[in-house]
């Protein structure tokens, strides 16, 4: 046992509990000294019972084991994170939520399942890769075959693979390690093998050449989620990926076509003048007057000769620019419509690489993109048909994953047939089989699915899951001859499939595999399901699928959410689970999105072990940030953390994140929280200690709950609260509301247990002959352990085992999760209703003590109150007495019977009043010693303070409508309100007077 004055620290080292300390020791005369009743044990002894205890609040095998356990399952998956790095804090959010849900449910004895894993991140993970080989040996991905990359890619995981995992153990994570997988083992490659092949059977992938959303930076294309817009207000200046200097954007330029065999010209307005090598036709609108005479003509295109017939259409707007439009078909969305509805052909003017193509001519041929603009401008200007540039608002497309401006391309890639699993998904929500928590989201989820474009599933990479689809190529084929491709398990398969959809034979077919790879989202998009072994039948699968929930970040809605959703439908029959609970962004403390290149991305092990400045920007000078931004990192960390992070602790750090409304705002967590829930675990150490204390060596067991009772109002008051507390955590564990769960047990235990019942007992242990209720004090601590333990699995267990019992129990995290049932004997709302009075009279009490700097004087007081109120006064008298350090409490009802037993006269004349409530006054008489003049300051600044606000609420009262609208319990608020406000005043103003005249007589 811990000895009195002993300061506290507990180091649990094996899989990753930080130091939870204590940093100023107990107050002796706060925690009694208990004594041991057993034996020492060995330092061995020790350590090993803490791994003991260490693997029993990490592992999750204990659910088939539980005596208490119920024919019900509990399953989910925690979301991949990316194997490229290392997680932060909206992470540990993430992990923090699923733990406390995962725990909670294996208390009340679910069988659970948790699967960990990772995600390939096909774009990330190739991007870091590449880096490391340029700047570790100066070679391109080039340099090396396909096979030799992917050895350098596998080289790479294998080392850094491990950290996430290893992150994951420190924060606690009772995860199903034996089934943790990655989306590019064996087992999980043929799952996406398996639902290529049967999405292209059953019509759903197909190819097609269209517009996609090109990075030239990555030189892949991306999906329409991955890409970002930037709103630019006008003229701006861009850094882009592969250009020395900065770029000009948001400027509206405009060049004439001359009409081909007549006078005049027609202006056109761009933003993105190199595109004007592949226009190939000019559009107006048919009814727009200052083109009427040249519908059907056509302009001559200067630098290519090309024939610009001019066509008319509905989609121009008049308004916009000169209302006559340059149409792009190879280069831009909008026109790519007009190119089918027109029959125009689509000329490709820029590569993947972002450099002009040949059909540009040689004097653009080779040339980047953005320089190619200034060129053209230029060209335009020596030609004579340069109308002009302006400022232009737009919208900018970014890439998200490398910040390239965004390049729509004419490529040939694998779709994904969307509009009738997006159908099927919008349905599920609508007829209640999927719940989207919160539910305001529905309705973006509905918006989004019912717009869904085609997903395009062709990635330009070679990290990744190849896509498992074949050209075919037959003897004495020509050049011309259109494209032909087949898919299949395997190219064995392929070649099966392609011998008997053309009728020849298997040896004459040629085949070679695209070379491309299925975008990540694919693969992840199956992990709810491939992780259960599907396409096998696995007993996993049939028992745990489809899955209890999904978690996650809100952010994830359509990137990954929805295409479980019409994927796990798609290839199953059933809904790869039966909730979706999005949880908000977390920030930094000034709001802002966590970002390397800001500097405020934090690892959740730097909160747990503490770490210093120079530390936290070395790694940023690890990292691979462009010097610039490198330089903006490390001055935010000085700025937000001059002398580093301190120490947290795991169970701090959880608390924290559990204890912000994840349904709703984004979260802005400050590291000054996380040190608040430490100084709490401080608290819980400082409440074990006392009540080991009160415990003492008494070798009598500790009654059950269902046998101890509460004898005096203190004692019931305490019970309840903790019947209440259950109740409330009860409540909102099933809502999903753990900001809710970790407020009602902060409460409980800071501001129930310590500081009312705690306090109160402390005096009676010093007084002899004086019973306490260790009974009542033991199920308090050991009942808010149990429901503080999946939100705080290290101090809870390390506490707990201090605990004295009746019989040996297993670990904590494995006893039942307490229910209100247990506990329904504990309810006494009359005396929780009650104790709000007491509470506010002690608050008053406190107060006027305060007020005349009465720190270790016991005054006596006066309580001027109802008949009722008096009656609550006398029972919680001892309370009152003692919690507000007073010698005694004479209460006084005016016009009512006296109570037995209690003095029952008015206060003195001259008393300080403080007002409790509209019917209840405390009086304290000051015989002499008082700073008049500081009083009266006091009460007219206290003056200055409450007229206003009763003026506010008396003009609501006042309010023509007021009677009509504000429902009863309303109005009877206000009233209440309204006559404690005015009772305070007019005791004020009596207060005054009396000093007024006691000046006087001075």
């Amino acid at each position: 046992m811990w000895r009195t004055g002993r300061v506290l620290r507990l180091r649990l080292t094996a899989t990753g509990e930080a130091s939870l300390c204590s940093s100023k020791p107990a107050n002796p005369s706060l925690s009694p000294s208990p004594q041991s009743n057993s034996s020492p044990r060995s330092q061995a002894d020790k350590q090993r019972r803490r791994r003991q205890r260490e693997d029993a609040i990490l592992s999750n095998a204990h659910s088939e084991e539980l005596s208490h356990r119920v024919d019900q399952t509990f399953a989910l998956c925690l979301p991949p994170p990316n194997v490229t790095g290392t997680l932060h804090l909206g992470h540990a959010l993430t992990v923090a939520v699923e733990d406390a849900l995962v725990r909670w449910r294996r208390m009340q004895g679910y069988r659970v399942l948790w699967v960990p894993g990772c995600d390939h991140a096909g774009i990330a993970t190739q991007t870091v890769v590449e880096r490391r080989l340029l700047r570790d040996r100066g070679k391109r991905r080039q340099d090396f075959t396909r096979k030799q990359f992917l050895r350098e890619v596998w080289k790479w995981k294998e080392e850094t693979g491990e950290e996430i995992y290893h992150q994951l153990r420190r924060l606690g994570a009772s995860l199903d390690w034996s089934r943790a997988c990655f989306t590019m083992d064996p087992a999980f490659s043929r799952a996406v093998t398996e639902a290529f092949v049967r999405l292209s059977d059953s019509g759903l992938i197909y190819r097609s050449e269209a517009l996609v959303n090109w990075s030239c930076a990555l030189g892949s294309a991306i999906s329409d989620i991955e890409v970002d817009s930037k709103e630019l207000s006008g003229r701006t200046m861009l850094s882009v990926p592969g250009y020395d200097e900065e770029v000009e954007f948001g400027s509206l330029l405009t060049f004439a076509y001359p009409l081909e065999g007549h006078d005049g010209e027609v202006a056109v307005s761009t933003t993105r003048p190199e595109t004007m090598l592949g226009d190939v036709a000019i559009a107006v609108h048919p009814d727009d007057p200052r083109y009427q005479c040249v519908h059907g003509k056509q302009c001559r295109h200067p630098f290519t000769n090309r024939a610009l017939p001019i066509i008319t259409d509905a989609m121009v707007d008049m308004e916009l620019g000169t209302g006559a439009v340059k149409v792009t078909p190879a280069h831009d969305h909008t026109d790519f419509l007009l190119s089918q509805r027109h029959s125009l052909p689509r000329v490709t003017v820029i590569g993947g690489d972002g450099t002009m193509t040949p059909p540009c001519g040689k004097w653009l041929e080779g040339v980047k993109r953005f320089d190619a603009r200034q060129l053209i401008v230029d060209a335009l200007v020596e030609k004579g048909l340069f109308r002009g540039k302006k400022t232009h608002p737009m919208t900018l497309p970014v890439c998200s994953r490398s910040g390239d401006i965004i390049e729509p391309l004419l490529k040939k890639q694998w779709f994904v047939r969307c509009d009738e699993m997006a159908e099927k998904a919008i349905q599920a929500v609508e007829d209640k089989q999927l719940e989207i928590i919160p539910h305001y989201h529905t309705k973006t989820w509905n918006n989004w699915l019912s717009n869904i474009s085609d997903w395009c599933i062709s990635r330009q990479l070679w990290w990744g899951h190849q896509i498992p689809a074949y050209q075919v190529v037959f003897p004495n084929a020509t050049d011309k001859q259109e494209e032909l491709w087949v898919w299949g398990q395997t190219e064995d398969d392929a070649r099966h499939r392609a011998a008997v959809k053309y009728g020849v034979k298997p040896e004459d077919v040629t085949l070679t595999q695209d070379p491309d790879v299925l975008d990540t989202w694919f693969s992840s998009g199956l992990f709810p399901f491939a992780m259960l072994g599907w396409p096998e039948q696995t007993n996993d699968l049939q028992r745990f699928y489809p899955s209890s929930i999904l978690e996650t970040g809100s952010d994830l809605l359509f990137f990954w959410v929805a295409r479980m959703v019409m994927l796990g439908t798609e290839l199953t029959g059933q809904l790869p689970f039966k909730q979706v609970l999005l949880h908000s962004m977390v920030r930094d403390k000034h709001g802002r999105k966590m970002s390397k290149s800001l500097g405020n991305v934090i690892d959740p092990l730097d909160v747990i072990h503490g770490v210093s400045l120079e530390r936290l920007q070395q790694k940023v000078k690890e990292g691979n940030l462009d010097p610039r931004e490198r330089l903006v990192a490390m001055g935010a960390q000085s700025k937000d953390f001059p002398k580093g992070i301190p120490q947290c602790g795991t169970d701090a750090l959880r608390f924290a994140l559990c204890s912000h409304k994840m349904q709703g705002e984004d979260i802005s967590l400050s590291i000054s929280e996380v040190l608040s829930c430490r100084h709490f675990c401080n608290k819980m150490w400082q409440t074990l200690r006392f009540t080991l204390g009160v415990l003492g060596d008494n070798t009598t067991p500790v009654g059950t709950l269902e046998e101890t009772s509460a004898v005096s109002s203190l004692d019931r008051w305490i019970c309840s609260r903790l019947y209440s507390t259950v109740v409330e955590c009860e409540r909102a564990l099933e809502a999903y509301e753990l900001h809710a769960v970790t407020s009602a047990l902060y409460s409980f235990w800071v501001h129930s247990l310590c500081d009312v019942y705690v306090e109160h007992m402390k005096p009676a242990l010093v007084l002899p002959d004086t019973q306490v209720a260790p009974s009542i004090l033991y199920h308090c601590v050991s009942t808010s352990l149990a429901l503080l333990s999946p939100f705080m699995p290290f101090i809870t267990e390390e506490l707990w085992q201090r605990l004295p019992r009746a019989a040996a129990h297993s670990a904590l995290c494995l006893q039942p999760y307490p229910r209100s049932a247990q506990l329904a004997h504990w309810h006494f709302p009359v005396e929780e209703k009650d104790f709000l009075l007491v509470q506010e009279v002690i608050r008053v009490a406190r107060s006027l003590r305060a007020q005349c700097a009465m720190t270790k004087e016991k005054p006596a007081m006066w309580a001027v109150c109802s008949a009722s109120q008096a009656q609550v006064l006398h029972r919680f008298g001892s309370a009152v007495w003692t919690l507000s350090r007073i010698s005694n409490l004479h209460i006084y009802s005016p016009g009512a019977e006296p109570l037995p037993r209690v003095h029952s006269t008015p206060p003195p004349v001259g008393s300080l009043v403080g007002v409790v409530d509209h019917t209840c006054q405390l009086h304290l008489y000051i015989q002499g010693g008082m700073n008049i003049d500081k009083r009266m300051l006091q009460l007219s600044q206290r003056r200055e303070k409450l007229l206003p606000k009763l003026e506010k609420l008396l003009c609501r009262v006042r309010s023509p409508d007021y009677l009509s609208k504000a429902p009863a319990h309303v109005r009877q608020q206000m009233d209440t309100k309204t006559s404690a406000l005015q009772q305070e005043l007019r005791a004020i103003d009596d207060q005054l007077k009396v000093l007024q005249q006691t000046r006087s007589k001075e």
